[in-house]
């Protein structure tokens, strides 16, 4: 903001001030300028003194000066950009949908590395055991290998019960840390609840103001009798800067308990479907973790009495399915080096006449440099319901992400058909999910939904490796994202 509307600034007071502290401030500085400079006119000081009382000591002028500054603040910290699939619609007395793809970055590039506060829990139930357990180990001594002085780390093994394997602290001996990861046996069952308090835990141990923390759950089985507790406690966590993130290895673990886990602090569910493929998928888990730039994003869903979100996916820096509450969309963190994207379906109520309705697009994050708690960065798009339209294509990039997201969906509503017993409309549905599918070119992912449109055919239900093949692979044709760096290479 111009140095000349710095009217706090002026009078030297805090934007907490009372009208009696204004007053106070702005009566000593009058006192200090000679009878004769007292003239807006010719002493510029003296008028700038004299406006910022003015609008400061006016409750109304006052709390319009402060949303103005609330915004100005905001584009100094956060771009954030929104685009429609359409910025007109027709009267019409049915509702009517639109898209909306937001981009959120940085307003500068942060280069500076946060330390890391990492807890990996990690399954070690009996189904674990063999190549599962090894390659785990590996890819776990290679994260290890690759931290920095600065970072904290625990590592929980579970089974039916929880143990500490490596207790929270800096990696100063590599050697040792991997020597007690190589103890970890395979036994016992899948109780995940005991595996995440514990990692909790050894995060809280940590100054979580100063960290990015972050805790990844590696699984290969349901968890019996806790999901509940599971969910609840990561409800709690989200909004103490803890980031979560899930994979689940091999076929047998409930992939929608792992979405729901992940959906309160805005992490990342995946599937790893062979062993050797865990190193990967957590090398890229900790991408950009340390340049971290802003924490706990989330959209006010409560945008318009006419305008409602139906639907939200992250596309950036990872695709994952944003879970909807009354209030709030959940993003997750914004990295220093890479955007967040998010493409969200409006349902538009039915409009009767020619109107233009301002839709606000509020974002609330927490911006742990400056150590601004529940930042505002407000943007308002204006659709315009008309009686007479021009044909307009929508953009390129809207048109694909829409495009594969519905693919994702269509493949989530077969699933939900065949759980109903409705398996004439979910073989129907596959047969389009397969087709659409090759006409993208997705071979592989076309032939999977030919046999799992097979077995609900014949067997009344899909396969848990076709199941998951198909969410995961849908799921990831929406990730626009581009390859960047690695935290701590």
């Amino acid at each position: 903001m111009d140095k000349e509307f710095e009217y706090y600034k002026i009078l030297g007071v805090t934007s907490q001030a009372t009208p009696d502290e204004i007053k106070a401030a702005y009566t000593s500085l009058c006192r200090q300028i000679p009878p004769e400079k007292q003239d807006k006119t010719t002493n510029p000081d003296y008028a700038r003194l004299v406006t910022a009382y003015e609008v400061l000591s006016n409750p109304e002028r006052r709390a319009t000066y402060d949303s103005l500054l609330v915004e100005t603040r905001s584009l100094e910290l956060v771009n954030l950009q929104v685009r429609a699939s359409r910025d007109r619609i027709k009267v019409s007395d049915t509702e009517q949908i639109i898209y909306l793809l937001v981009d959120i970055s940085p307003a500068t590039q942060e280069t500076k590395q946060r330390p890391l506060n990492l807890s990996l829990v990690l399954d070690r139930s009996t189904s674990m055991q063999g190549s599962r357990l090894s390659h785990m180990k590996t890819a776990v001594e290679l994260i290890v290998n690759k931290l920095t002085k600065a970072d904290t780390l625990s590592i929980v093994s579970f089974s039916d019960r929880a143990e500490v394997v490596v207790p929270s602290g800096k990696v100063e001996n590599p050697t040792a840390v991997v020597g007690q990861l190589r103890s970890v046996q395979a036994s016992g069952g899948t109780e995940i609840f005991h595996g995440l308090q514990a990692g909790l835990k050894e995060l809280g141990k940590a100054d979580l103001a100063k960290y990015t923390n972050h805790l990844i759950l590696l699984t290969d089985g349901h968890t019996y009798g806790d999901a509940e507790q599971c969910l609840a406690l990561a409800q709690r966590v989200a909004g103490h800067n803890i980031g979560i993130s899930a994979f689940g290895l091999g076929t047998e673990w409930n992939d929608q308990f792992l979405d729901e886990l992940v959906a309160p602090s805005g992490g990342q569910s995946n599937f790893i479907e062979q062993p050797n493929e865990i190193i990967e998928h957590l090398q890229k888990c900790i991408q950009g973790l340390g340049t971290l730039y802003a924490q706990n994003l989330a959209i006010k869903t409560d945008i318009h009495k006419k305008v409602s979100v139906k639907y939200g996916f992250k596309l950036e820096p990872f695709s994952q399915p944003l879970a909807l509450d009354k209030e709030t969309l959940h993003l997750g963190n914004l990295e220093g080096r890479a955007p967040l994207s998010a493409l969200l379906e409006l349902k538009i109520a039915p409009h009767d006449v020619e109107t233009r309705i301002n839709i606000p697009i509020e974002l609330v994050a927490d911006i742990p440099g400056p150590q601004l708690s529940q930042q505002t960065f407000k943007h308002t798009f204006c659709l315009y319901v008309l009686s007479e339209l021009s044909k307009e294509m929508p953009p390129d990039d809207i048109v694909e992400a829409v495009r594969v997201m519905n693919m994702y969906r269509m493949n989530e509503k077969v699933w939900q058909e065949v759980e109903a017993g409705h398996l004439d409309a979910a073989t129907t549905r596959m047969q389009h999910l397969s087709t659409r599918l090759l006409e993208a070119g997705q071979t592989a992912l076309a032939q999977q939904a030919q046999q799992e449109m097979a077995r609900i055919s014949n067997a009344g239900t899909m396969s848990l490796a076709g199941r998951k093949k198909l969410k995961y692979g849908t799921r990831a044709l929406i990730n626009r994202a581009k390859p960047d760096k690695e935290h701590h290479d």
